[in-house]
Formats: structure tokens, C-alpha cells, sequence
């Protein structure tokens, strides 16, 4: 850049010629007011030389770019610079930009001013300006810019025609801008077009965009849910498939990078119920585990293939604790915790932490107690904070004072920038393991007098609250807290507590040796002195105790108070003013007596060490799925994310309710259960409740009666449009079913980034999941199946939801209903008049009964049409039973509902229709109400719509 500007270059040589800093800000105050003087010039319509040419612009901002590097403050050029933003050539609108972004902060009223520019570059359709202007945004990152150019930004992203390099710049921008500013950017709006880029050719593409769907999935778990697929087919692809470019191999390592962010992504969400994923999953950890059991001699290839493996490891842990692949994970570990590299050490350690915080049983960490008690005194503080953490978390009852008593020693050496974690530390693990009250406060009083300054006040409370509430241990507590007291050096902490378990429980040892009340007031007078007010404030209310229950040293406390009368300290002075106007008062006054009663127990209440740990550690950009201190804690902190995901007025069913006027929802609550609808409209399965968030499925005249024919047919047409369509063959067996879902391209480009996906509304009365992982491209007018595998647990109402989405130019997403009903999984039983009617009395009626009666209409020649009657009934497969009725235009059938957890259901059918009334009436009875009033509104529906 300086080649090519002579007066830059020399304006350079000279600063670093200057020999001390007085010539170099002689040389530079004399620049500045040179560029002033041009630019006055320039700003002038006057001067004979008011006009700058690109050029001279460009050397004169290039100089004040220079001079704010070196440290000195500028306050001219902020004008040209955002003129030069607008320049046609490149060298200019660089300088131009590289001016914006270093000289004006987020806040600067200039940058309205280039907005509109940045804009501009981003619509052109030049890569150069593209790039320039992204920097521009990621670099300054303000409010209003984000606001105003996020969109464009997205475009950009999105856009078919736009470089990788391009997209890459695009994707790390918002990512910088979601980071700054989240509430700008519509992340659920933009889910699921920012997925589909995941299928992007270019793997650098892939890596930008899993960094920005990383942070944003960490926030919208639902909205980015598909991306657990894309993860998983991404990973596939690269581990066992070897579907990579040369160019993304680190060291034979196929994109390490990629592949850990796509572990780490999986980790965000439960895993997942679809045993096609779990099972390529599997054999994806396997195959990375498999590839790092031996160690390779190449550095960069270890170092790559363990970062992997790690967070491989991570992911098997977070999906089953208690699998075979963990299993061997802990066999790894146990060798990576003792290697001879720093970074293993620490990510050994991390990971077996992980290990702990959600495995069942410690045994197998145990077994390593040794070597990670070493590791506390590892020359690397990071590994050694590792290891603190991995004894916190592997703590439980069997080896607590053991671990407890390592913690203590080290705690005495430990650095001061672990100490305080430390302290918190010890005190949960104290508490919560303890086998005796007395190891509790024995250890507790070591703590404190071993950490001093490093000891919270939640620590000392803590204490207190036990002792208060432990009868057992009061008597205890006061002779071992005396015993600390008497030691030459003591910190204020213990002053505190000795204070206040001397003043509450003194007189419990004040009659044996060596404790008598002036042998504990000489030994806790004699700290006074060297501690701050709110400590002899303390002191202070434990002395008045004494009045109460050691009356012979009544004269020496009274002292006391009459010199802390005079203090400048408020607090001390009106509390010694009060405490000496009780003492003082007669024996026999009773108010003394009243006000020094003992404390009454503490409320149960939750510690609030542990909160205090946790807000000591904070949240990462990156949020943990995991926290140190074992499996009950992981579960509890589960639980309490989880009430608070779902807040006031939803259900850990997914089902959420808007929240607005009480009475309102009173009123409508007092309602629920009312068919608020008009006479003769029923409900229907398209209608999913708005409630659920579930897809919006496709609707029309053509899909309904696709959809509709399909719940008592095979196979057929499901959906079609100008670009794709979707058909159905199915069939089933039991409580099984298998349906092969074809899929057509029927334009003469291919459908890329092809998602495919079930939402099934109750999970545990039905699953549906795919053979294997869908393709993500559909080619040119070809066809391509799907195998969906079926299973019916319970009796169930929703119909499951196929949602398909591709790109074609823009992104299409069509989500509609799968003819996936209970009566496909009922099979046929062939009955006997007498058989029959004996099962009809005895299931009986309501409420295992369900009736209705709904008008037909008659074929042309004005007669039942019993044929029609008979393909829904037989199609939704009850076996049609002759012979039964005496009426011949009557329908009786009987079929057996397999379900896999309810077991076998029985269900029985009634048609009677009414040629002279034009009426119908249809009876179903079963020994489960919810499958008779199921039957009963799919055949009554597929009749109606018939009739109409």
C-alpha cells in the first residue's frame, strides 16, 4: 500500500528515523496540520486548490490511519473517510473502510452516515465490495447497523449466486452480530433455511455456518431442531464415507474443526429417539475411536485426531453414561490423564469430569484416584484447575474425606486464583458427604482458619445455620471452636463464628475445664482488636448473651459497653448504648431474660454455596450441556433449565399457553372440555392445536382428498405440485407398520439440501422414524423412496407430519399430514352372530361406546350406496361380518386393536343407515373408550364426506 504512495512512505521512514519521541510528535503534529490544512482547502469552495483528487485523499486518511496505530489521537479525517467508502476503485474504498473501522467506535454519529454505502456494497455484484462492507459490520458491530444491514447480510448468505468466500464472511458476520446484539436477528424466522446451507458442497461453508447455528441453537433449541440430522448425515458422510476434498484434510484428518463443532452441536439437544440416528451415530464414535487407539508419531496428526476424539467422547457420554463405547472412552482417558503432553492432560482430565458429572457409577474413575490427586500439584495451573474439578465431581460418600483432606493440603499451597474456588468447593463437598456433624465442623474450622481471606460469608453462614439446628452438635461445635480461637493467629471468618456459637451455646461448656465464661471471654475479647466494626458489632451482641447467662463477668462486659459508648462508629456506638441500658438493669427484670433467648432453628433452606459457585464460574459464549459435581446435580440443574424453558403456563408436553388477561384465562379454563363449535361441525385431525408446535400442513381442495382416500386405501398420491410429488404404499402388520414414501423431482434441476422430517404430536403412543438418514439431493425428474418404519404404542388421535423442505432458487418447505390412523393397526376378526351380540352386552355402553348420527345422501338411482359403506369400513380393516344383522343394508365388524404397551384392544362396528330418512347411525363399541370415540370419528368423517 506504501509502494504506491510516495508521501505515505516517506511520512513513514521519517517517524522511524525520529531518535527520541519529541521529533517523532514534531514530525507528526506538523503531518496533521498539513492534512487539515488540505482538507479545509478541499471543504472550501473558495481555495484554489479546494479539489482533493481519490489519490490525494487516500494518501492524506492512509497517513491518519497510521498515526492512530501508533497511539496518538486523531480528530480529523472522519469526513474523507466515509467519502472514500463511496469510491468506484478498490485501493480507495479499502483505505476508505479500514478508516471507518478503526477510527470510529460503535456509538459515532458518523457511521449513519456510511450505512446507506455499506448497503450499496453489499447489492453490488462484486465479491471485493461484498467482503469489504462485511468487515466493515463485523468489525464495528453497532446496534443501528446491525438493525438496519442484518437482512442484507442474511441475503448475501443465502443467495445461490454469491462466492464461498462470500457466504464464509457472511455467516461469521452475523454470527458477530448475534453475539453483540441477539434481540436484532429473527433466529428462529431464519432456521431453517440457515440449516439447509449445512449441505453446502464447500466444507468452509459448512464450518461458518455450524458456528453461527451453534450459537443460535443454543438459544431456539425447537426451531433449529433439524440440524441434529444434517449433523449427523455431515458427520457420516466425513468419518465413514470419506466425502471431503484433500484441500479439508489436516494431517489425514478429515476437517477436525468441522467434525468437533458438529459433536458439540449434537450435545445441545436430548438424544434423540430416532434409532436410524443412534445407530450411524454409534458407528461414527466408534470409527473415531477406533482411529486414536494408537497414537501416531506425527504431532499435528495426534493433535487433531484427540480433538476430535475428545469431544467424540463428550457426545457418547451425553447420550447413554452407561454404554460399551463409554466404556472404552474410560480406558482412553485413564491413559490420557497420565500423558506426557499438557493439553491431553487437561482435556483428559475435562473430559473424565464430564464422565463423572453423568455416569452412574465412579468405580471405574476411582480406580485413577491417585494419578488425579497428582495432577493438583501439575506444573500447569489449567490442568491442575482441572483436576479440582474432576476430585469435586468423582467425590461421594465413600471416598469424600479422603478427597476432602487432599483439598485441604493442597489448599495451603494451592495458587491464589484457585484458592477461592477451592474454598467453595470443599464446603459443598463437607456438607454434602459428611458422615458425621462432628468430621463436619472439624473440617469447616480447618477451612476457614487454612483459607482466611479466600472464605465467603456464605461459608461461615452455612456453618451456623448447621450448628443452629443440630442439637447434637452445639456442645461439640463450642469446645472445638474455642480450641481454634486459642491459636496466636486467627481470621476474622472463625472470629464470626466463634462469636456466634460462643454467645448462642458457651454455657454448654461453661462447667467444664478450661472453659469457664472468663476463660472464653478473655480468649474472644483478645481477637476484638484486630478486627473491623462489623465483626465487634458482633462481638458485641454476643457479650449482652453473656450478661444473660454468666452473670460473673457481668462487670467486665459492662465495661466494655460503656467504652464503645463513645466511638465514632455508629453502628458500635448506638449497639453499646442499647446492650449497656440492658445490663443495667436489675436482676430480676425479666426483659434481659427475653430479648438473650436462644436463637430458634433456622427454616430448611437450600445452600447457597452452590449458587455461589456457579455464578463464580459463569456462563461461556459456548454453554456447557454439563456442570461439575456429579450426576444429582446434572439431573437437578436438568430439571430446574427445564422449568425454566417452559415458564408459567406450559407443560413439560411441549405444549405451551399464551399468556394474558387471569380472568380471561379463568373464564376459558372453566370451560375446557365444552364443544364450543357449531352443531354439525366435528373436529378434525388437520387441525393441529395452535397450542403444539407443530408445522403448518399444507391444505387444498386436491391434498384432502388425496389425504382422505389414503386413511382407507394402500397406496396413492399424497401431495403434488409444479416441483415435487409425494406418494404412499404402506402396509402393517400387528402393532408394526412400514411405509414407503416416495418422493418425485419433477423440474429439470436438482432439489438440493433435501430435508426430510416427522413430527409426531404424542411420542409415546406412536414412533415413526426412517429406515436411514433421508438424501439430502433429489436429481432431475427421478424418484427417489424412503422407508418409514411405524409403531403403535397406545391408542392415538393426531395424524404424524411429514415435513419436506429443498432448495430450487429459493428455499420451499411443504409439511403435510401422514394417513398414519389407529385403524391401521387393527386386524380383522371373523365372528358368529352369537359371538357378536354376547360381546357387544358385554362391553355395554357409554362411556366405551360411541355413537352418531349424521345425514347421507343416495347414489343416482336413489339407493343406499352399501358398496362405498363397505370400502371405508373394510379399508380402515375391521372385518365386515355377514349373517349378523338381519337388516341386509346394516354394517356389523369386528376387529382387535395391537398395540405395543396397551396390548390388544377389542373393537366392534354398527352401521345402520336409513334410506327414507336419509339418516345414519353409527355405533362403535371397544373395551377402550379413547379407541371406540377414535374409530368412531375417522369412519363417521370418511362417511360424511361421502354423502356431501
Amino acid at each position: 500500500m506504501a509502494a504506491n504512495m510516495r508521501g505515505l512512505t516517506q511520512f513513514i521512514a521519517d517517524i522511524r528515523g525520529a531518535r527520541v519521541r519529541e521529533l517523532e510528535e514534531k514530525r507528526i503534529n506538523k503531518e496533521m496540520a498539513n492534512i487539515r490544512k488540505k482538507f479545509k482547502a478541499w471543504c472550501s469552495c473558495h481555495a484554489a486548490d479546494g479539489n482533493l483528487d481519490g489519490y490525494q485523499k487516500k494518501k492524506y486518511v492512509a497517513k491518519i490511519i497510521f498515526t492512530y496505530i501508533l497511539g496518538y489521537k486523531v480528530d480529523v479525517g472522519h469526513m474523507e473517510a466515509v467519502n472514500l467508502i463511496s469510491s468506484s476503485k478498490y485501493s480507495e474504498k479499502q483505505i476508505g473502510y479500514l478508516a471507518v473501522t478503526l477510527l470510529m467506535h460503535e456509538n459515532s454519529d458518523f457511521l449513519r452516515l456510511v450505512v446507506n454505502s455499506i448497503r450499496k456494497d453489499l447489492d453490488e455484484n462484486n465479491e471485493v465490495s461484498n467482503c469489504l462492507a462485511l468487515h466493515a459490520i463485523a468489525n464495528v458491530g453497532s446496534s443501528e447497523m446491525a438493525e438496519a444491514l442484518s437482512e442484507d447480510v442474511h441475503r448475501l448468505l443465502i443467495s445461490p449466486t454469491s462466492q464461498t468466500f462470500v457466504k464464509k464472511k457472511a455467516a461469521l458476520t452475523l454470527l458477530r452480530l448475534y453475539r453483540k446484539h441477539p434481540t436484532v436477528i429473527p433466529a428462529a424466522e431464519w432456521a431453517l433455511r440457515l440449516v439447509s446451507i449445512m449441505d453446502d458442497q464447500d466444507l468452509g461453508v459448512v464450518i461458518c455456518v455450524t458456528s453461527l447455528i451453534m450459537a443460535l441453537a443454543q438459544d431456539h433449541l425447537d426451531a433449529y431442531a433439524v440440524c441434529y440430522t444434517k449433523a449427523v448425515d455431515r458427520l457420516h458422510r466425513l468419518v465413514i464415507e470419506g466425502e471431503y476434498s484433500a484441500t479439508y484434510a489436516y494431517y489425514k484428518v478429515p476437517s477436525p474443526w468441522l467434525q468437533v463443532k458438529l459433536l458439540r452441536l449434537l450435545q445441545y439437544y436430548s438424544p434423540s429417539e430416532d434409532a436410524t440416528l443412534r445407530s450411524v451415530l454409534h458407528e461414527v464414535l466408534q470409527t473415531i475411536m477406533n482411529n486414536s487407539a494408537e497414537p501416531s508419531r506425527n504431532v499435528q496428526h495426534n493433535n487433531a485426531q484427540h480433538a476430535v476424539l475428545f469431544e467424540a467422547i463428550s457426545l457418547a457420554i451425553h447420550l447413554d453414561a452407561s454404554s460399551p463405547l463409554v466404556g472404552t472412552s474410560a480406558v482412553l482417558l485413564a491413559r490420557f490423564i497420565s500423558s506426557k503432553e499438557t493439553n491431553v492432560r487437561y482435556l483428559g482430565l475435562d473430559t473424565m469430569a464430564h464422565l463423572a458429572a453423568r455416569a452412574d457409577s465412579l468405580e471405574p474413575l476411582k480406580k485413577h484416584q491417585g494419578t488425579i490427586i497428582l495432577s493438583l500439584r501439575d506444573k500447569d495451573i489449567s490442568v491442575r484447575r482441572r483436576a479440582l474439578d474432576l476430585l469435586y465431581s468423582m467425590c461421594d460418600t465413600d471416598n469424600s474425606e479422603l478427597i476432602v483432606g487432599e483439598l485441604l493440603r493442597y489448599l495451603k499451597v494451592a495458587d491464589y486464583a484457585l484458592r477461592e474456588e477451592m474454598v467453595l468447593k470443599i464446603a459443598i463437598l463437607t456438607e454434602k458427604y459428611a458422615n458425621s456433624y462432628k468430621w463436619y465442623v472439624d473440617t469447616i474450622l480447618q477451612l476457614i482458619s487454612a483459607a482466611g481471606d479466600h472464605v465467603g460469608d456464605e461459608v461461615w453462614y452455612r456453618v451456623v445455620q448447621i450448628v443452629t439446628n443440630t442439637e447434637d452438635l452445639q456442645e461439640y461445635a463450642a469446645k472445638v471452636v474455642f480450641e481454634h480461637l486459642k491459636s496466636p493467629s486467627t481470621h476474622e471468618s472463625l472470629v464470626k463464628v466463634g462469636g456466634y456459637i460462643l454467645g448462642e451455646y458457651g454455657h454448654l461448656i461453661a462447667n467444664d475445664a478450661g472453659y469457664s465464661p472468663l476463660e472464653q471471654f478473655q480468649v474472644l475479647h483478645s481477637k476484638s482488636q484486630f478486627c473491623v466494626a462489623s465483626t465487634r458489632s458482633l462481638l458485641l451482641s454476643t457479650y449482652i448473651k453473656w450478661v444473660n447467662v454468666f452473670p460473673e463477668i457481668k462487670p467486665q462486659l459492662i465495661n466494655i459497653f460503656e467504652r464503645y459508648r463513645h466511638v465514632l462508629d455508629a453502628e458500635l456506638q448506638q449497639r453499646a448504648c442499647e446492650f449497656y441500658s440492658l445490663a443495667s438493669r436489675p436482676d430480676d427484670d425479666e426483659v434481659l431474660q427475653n430479648v438473650c433467648e436462644e436463637m430458634p432453628p433456622f427454616p430448611p433452606r437450600v445452600s447457597a454455596l452452590i449458587g455461589r459457585l456457579n455464578r463464580k464460574l459463569g456462563d461461556t459464549e459456548d454453554k456447557r450441556t454439563w456442570i461439575h459435581g456429579g450426576k444429582e446435580m446434572n439431573l437437578e440443574r436438568h430439571a430446574n433449565s427445564r422449568k425454566a424453558t417452559l415458564g408459567p403456563g406450559s407443560s413439560a408436553t411441549g405444549t405451551t399457553t399464551v399468556t394474558g388477561n387471569t380472568d380471561a384465562q379463568d373464564v376459558m379454563s372453566s370451560l375446557a372440555g365444552l364443544n364450543l363449535s357449531s352443531p354439525g361441525e366435528q373436529s378434525d385431525p388437520s387441525r393441529v392445536d395452535s397450542s403444539v408446535v407443530a408445522p403448518r400442513v399444507a391444505v387444498g381442495p386436491s391434498v384432502e382428498k388425496w389425504f382422505n382416500k389414503l386413511i382407507y386405501s394402500t397406496d396413492g398420491v399424497l401431495y403434488e405440485d409444479v416441483q415435487i410429488q409425494i406418494g404412499v404404499k404402506s402396509r402393517y402388520q400387528g402393532h408394526l407398520g412400514q411405509l414407503a414414501i416416495y418422493l418425485g423431482n419433477k423440474i429439470s434441476v436438482p432439489l438440493t439440501s433435501f430435508t426430510s422430517t416427522i413430527h409426531v404430536n404424542d411420542s409415546e403412543a406412536l414412533s415413526a422414524t426412517f429406515a436411514k438418514i433421508p438424501p439430502n439431493l433429489l436429481v432431475p425428474r427421478t424418484q427417489s423412496q424412503q422407508l418409514l418404519h411405524v409403531e403403535c404404542k397406545k391408542a392415538f388421535s393426531s395424524f404424524p407430519i411429514l415435513t419436506v423442505s429443498f432448495l430450487a432458487g429459493a428455499h420451499q418447505s411443504v409439511s403435510i399430514r401422514l394417513p398414519i390412523s389407529v385403524t391401521k393397526f387393527i386386524e380383522g376378526v371373523k365372528l358368529g352372530q352369537a359371538d357378536f351380540f354376547e360381546r357387544w352386552k358385554v362391553i355395554g355402553g357409554p362411556p366405551r361406546e360411541a355413537q352418531a348420527v349424521f345425514p347421507i345422501t343416495l347414489d343416482g338411482t336413489g339407493q343406499l350406496d352399501l358398496v362405498r359403506y363397505r370400502q371405508v369400513v373394510s379399508g380402515n380393516h375391521l372385518e365386515i361380518l355377514g349373517d349378523v344383522d338381519p337388516n341386509p343394508n346394516n354394517l356389523v365388524a369386528a376387529g382387535v386393536l395391537h398395540t405395543s404397551v396397551d396390548g390388544k384392544v377389542g373393537c366392534l362396528l354398527r352401521l345402520e343407515p336409513n334410506r327414507e330418512a336419509k339418516l345414519c347411525r353409527l355405533t362403535v363399541r371397544s373395551t377402550s373408550e379413547d379407541v371406540a370415540a377414535e374409530v368412531l370419528r375417522l369412519i363417521e368423517k370418511l362417511l360424511r364426506l361421502d354423502s356431501s
